[in-house]
């Protein structure tokens, strides 16, 4: 899985492209990981999920983990464009109550 930063003002923009899955989570991890501190002084932090082909339980994990690292800097975390498998995945799991859909 790739992950590329954007800013514009003060959002960042966390764009995933490819599996979140148990084989690609613990480099991903990483890589966010390092982005959530860069990016601590945000406004907000939009995760952009158009190009995520294939999401499990461990994406889930992935997400939330990251929406934790986030709230420690006090930055509210969001998702956009999620695929309709993907979507319908974050819905059962309850996770737009944490992070909104915009």
């Amino acid at each position: 899985m790739q992950i590329l930063a954007e800013t514009q003002g003060n959002v960042v923009y966390l764009h995933l492209r490819g599996e979140i899955d148990e084989h690609n989570a613990h480099s991903a991890r990483t890589k966010a990981d390092r982005l959530v501190e860069r990016y601590a002084g945000s406004e907000r932090a939009i995760f952009d999920l158009r190009e995520v082909s294939f999401m499990d339980s461990t994406g889930i994990g992935f997400l939330i983990g990251r929406y934790k690292r986030f709230q420690r800097f006090g930055v509210p975390v969001y998702l956009t464009n999620p695929t309709n498998s993907t979507d319908k995945i974050l819905e059962m799991s309850g996770i737009y109550t944490l992070m909104p859909k915009v």
